[in-house]
């Protein structure tokens, strides 16, 4: 998408895609976009601004990541290009990650490849969405984000049955809802949003074989058409942090055809 007709698609979608009702939703929300293409960054901040949420812009990584500096950040959610001057969006994300800023963040950029999109999320972007983009898609996928990130919250609060409500211990293993931690043996492991978000919900259905489509809908706030594969790279990835071995996991099993099943204390066998 050149700069012009991003900017003008992106002006068209306040009028013509915007969700009703959308501004009473999004309230007065904080979103930090970084794009450095000035004329879609104005783009972004005209719809999210008519969307109701407040926006500030940051062009470069290092703009981004300043914004951070000092303390909680004071913004709800991160709207995040890639190829950025400086440091680019998957440095940016990786050293918020880093530094325990935990921030939801959706990446916008053109780089769609496969490879790109798994190095996103394995930097700690919690969606991925590539241009050109749909305007009403961007913004039902910062509302998701958004809503997750009050779930996680407020799920957190909540007691599971017959457990502490924020904390879950099993085997050698200590997941901190609420602090999005999992600790291991002597070691502590920090989960992104979205890692929280698939590792609780698999222990809310302990030893239950939850589907692909139902982990989609619950977890993200997706359709069932969605690319299963994200959830099997997530799956992946807490393999490293829970299993002693995850090319042959105990605790987060795939069942075949059908989805995953999470076991606290499985059978021991020789």
């Amino acid at each position: 998408m050149s700069r012009d007709s991003a900017h003008n698609a992106a002006r068209r979608g306040a009028e013509s895609q915007r969700p009703s009702g959308a501004v009473a939703r999004a309230g007065r929300r904080a979103l930090l976009v970084v794009e450095d293409e000035r004329h879609l960054a104005d783009g972004l901040r005209f719809n999210l601004e008519a969307e109701g949420y407040q926006v500030q812009v940051a062009e470069t990584g290092e703009e981004a990541l300043e914004a951070f500096a000092g303390g909680a950040p004071s913004f709800d959610a991160m709207v995040l290009d890639v190829m950025l001057p400086g440091k680019d969006g998957f440095t940016v994300i990786s050293e918020l990650r880093q530094a325990g800023q935990f921030i939801p963040t959706l990446i916008l950029t053109a780089r769609g490849h496969p490879d790109d999109v798994l190095k996103g999320f394995a930097a700690g972007a919690d969606d991925y969405l590539t241009k050109p983009f749909d305007l009403a898609i961007l913004i039902a996928r910062i509302r998701g984000l958004l809503r997750r990130s009050e779930w996680v919250r407020s799920e957190a609060k909540a007691p599971l049955p017959q457990r502490p409500k924020d904390r879950f211990t099993f085997a050698d293993k200590t997941v901190d809802f609420n602090l999005l931690e999992l600790r291991v043996k002597d070691h502590v492991f920090p989960l992104t949003l979205m890692e929280m978000n698939v590792l609780r919900y698999l222990i809310q259905h302990e030893s239950e074989t939850v589907s692909r489509k139902k982990m989609l809908e619950q977890v993200w706030g997706l359709h069932e058409d969605t690319d299963t594969r994200a959830i099997d790279n997530f799956i992946v990835r807490l393999r490293r942090y829970l299993e002693d071995d995850p090319a042959r996991p105990r605790h987060l099993l795939t069942v075949r055809g059908l989805g995953y099943r999470f076991v606290a204390n499985p059978v021991k066998t020789d």
